[in-house]
């Protein structure tokens, strides 16, 4: 009797595990977004804006989260797997939609955008003169910007590159952590370990 027990408590446990693991990979799956006409994903945590990122900023601010601009490019499978595979997890999927206020700017874009020093470009314009040069890049912003500078010389982190779940973890938590204000490096930030329980 006490083996049955023992078998069936181990039952119970494992499909326990296993409705956990399915629900979470319910939920991951739930937060894939579909491709949009211009090639790019538009996940849900992306924000609708004219792409002004003096105004873009004042409300991040207002919500209370961080600027954050992520350039993608149509075709570009490193993109693909950050927005199907990385992004979707539950615990990033939560950090970017209720910390992080998300732009998302085309590499090869003709929409207009407003850098901070109020210069009018488009999408590509803009990425060329920010010097970006691969997809995905994510580009982190402060809550204030000096007068007169870029997204890019403003940035407080400049990420291009896919990565796997416990490092983008460990780089938004590293923004909102303003570790870069105590002197921490990034990598020094991730080698302690920040973000290390989510599963890659």
């Amino acid at each position: 009797m006490r083996r049955l027990t023992k078998i069936f408590t181990a039952a119970v446990l494992a499909g326990a595990t296993l409705l956990g693991s399915s629900a979470a990979f319910a939920e991951a799956n739930a937060n894939i977004p579909k491709l949009g006409d211009d090639g790019l994903y538009h996940p849900s945590f992306e924000m609708e804006t004219f792409k002004d990122l003096r105004d873009d900023l004042k409300e991040a601010n207002a919500s209370g989260k961080r600027l954050l601009i992520i350039v993608e490019q149509r075709g570009c499978i490193y993109c693909k797997k950050m927005e199907t595979e990385v992004f979707p997890d539950p615990a990033i999927h939560k950090l970017l939609t209720d910390k992080y206020f998300v732009d998302i700017f085309n590499m090869w874009g003709d929409t207009h955008v407003t850098d901070f020093d109020g210069k009018v470009l488009t999408e590509k314009e803009a990425v060329r003169r920010w010097g970006v040069n691969f997809t995905p890049t994510m580009i982190f912003l402060p809550e204030t910007v000096p007068a007169g500078k870029t997204a890019a010389q403003a940035a407080v982190l400049t990420v291009p590159g896919a990565f796997g779940k416990i490092t983008t973890r460990g780089m938004l938590l590293y923004v909102l952590d303003r570790a870069y204000e105590k002197g921490e490096g990034l990598q020094q930030f991730l080698k302690d370990g920040k973000g290390a329980e989510v599963e890659n």
